[in-house]
């Protein structure tokens, strides 16, 4: 039966990401933001008030869940309750939205994955970048064979996450934050396998991955308790290889680096080249395109994907680029690439 009002979803906690979601499904055409869960006592008329609508609030995650009229839940707590939070919304018949990462080993991912294919209801993980202005065109310019066959691609992440920075009270711990790769540098890692992986397959596009980890001196980073910089080789089963630096301790801007070399041509960021296009090779073409530029959860494209998501709901399937099956490759690939840094770089095969 068709799903003809707007889902009703109910948000589990209430911080930065949470609000930042929850503009964004009230902006799509489909979702509406109608409860949130919080460890924190929240006025309901303030939040009401505060968000455009009636919103419900409970304290304790089981109490929404039982609310017949949430058809979705929207995982924005921290990710060590992930797995539970996650695989109790399946339970109870929900769809999910859950932000990244996942969950944080494996064996949680899995269980994520099985009780939503169990209960019968889609999930969409927040790997966002995917929607990004900047990684759609990029994407639409490979689709149209301008680079040739990629045999090299890099993407990377540098974002200092500090002192300053929202995430740093609960990041710098191992439970929570995990590794450089899997708090941050996921997005670039995601968007690098987006590029030159094939998505919508269910195949991992990855043969093995070798990674490298170390951590900055700096005072300003000494609270983590993981390596807060990581650098990750990816060898393709196309016979293509890759790159993704995740540097959460630099003292720099913003940077989401992407370089791609293909048989007829490169990409930098937002500047090509192409033969095709019987261009100059000497100097670059550039791409009329919004780059990521920004950590600020509230200048990521949510509500383009919250609206993919919606959309796909209305018609009973995956939703495209960021369905649990095709997050799973990624953190697949991340858990391996920790692996490897565990081990002082020793390669491991997925």
């Amino acid at each position: 039966m068709a799903h003809t009002t707007p889902y009703n979803v109910g948000v589990i906690g209430y911080g930065w990401a949470a609000t930042a979601h929850i503009a964004a499904i009230n902006a799509t055409t489909r979702g509406r933001v109608t409860a949130v869960c919080s460890s924190r006592p929240l006025d309901a008329a303030e939040i009401s008030a505060k968000h455009g609508g009636p919103i419900k609030t409970y304290r304790r995650v089981e109490d929404m869940l039982a609310d017949p009229a949430i058809d979705v839940v929207d995982v924005t707590g921290l990710p060590s309750l992930h797995r539970d939070q996650a695989v109790a919304a399946a339970t109870a018949k929900k769809h999910i939205i859950l932000e990244k990462p996942m969950a944080n080993s494996p064996e949680e991912v899995a269980d994520i994955g099985s009780a939503a294919e169990q209960a019968g209801v889609k999930g969409c993980v927040c790997f966002e970048c995917r929607f990004s202005n900047q990684f759609q065109v990029t994407k639409a310019l490979l689709d149209e064979g301008l680079l040739g066959k990629l045999h090299y691609g890099e993407v990377d992440y540098y974002h200092g996450i500090g002192p300053w920075y929202g995430q740093f009270r609960w990041n710098t711990g191992k439970k929570d934050g995990g590794s450089a790769l899997l708090t941050a540098g996921c997005h670039a890692l995601d968007a690098l396998l987006m590029l030159m992986g094939n998505p919508g397959s269910p195949d991992n596009p990855v043969k093995s991955v070798t990674s490298l980890s170390t951590k900055s001196a700096s005072d300003i980073f000494k609270p983590y308790e993981y390596d807060t910089a990581s650098v990750t080789l990816l060898q393709f089963k196309t016979g293509a290889i890759g790159k993704t630096a995740a540097i959460v301790d630099c003292l720099q801007p913003y940077y989401f680096h992407t370089h791609l070399v293909g048989s007829e041509g490169s990409l930098l960021d937002d500047r090509f080249h192409s033969t095709k296009l019987k261009a100059d090779k000497g100097h670059w073409s550039r791409l009329s395109m919004k780059m990521l530029d920004s950590g600020d959860v509230s200048d990521h494209p949510y509500q383009a994907q919250f609206q993919s998501f919606f959309d796909a709901l209305d018609k009973g399937q995956d939703m495209p680029l960021t369905s649990f099956p095709e997050a799973k490759k990624t953190f697949d690939v991340i858990f391996a690439a920790d692996k490897s840094a565990a081990q002082g770089g020793v390669p491991v095969a997925l």
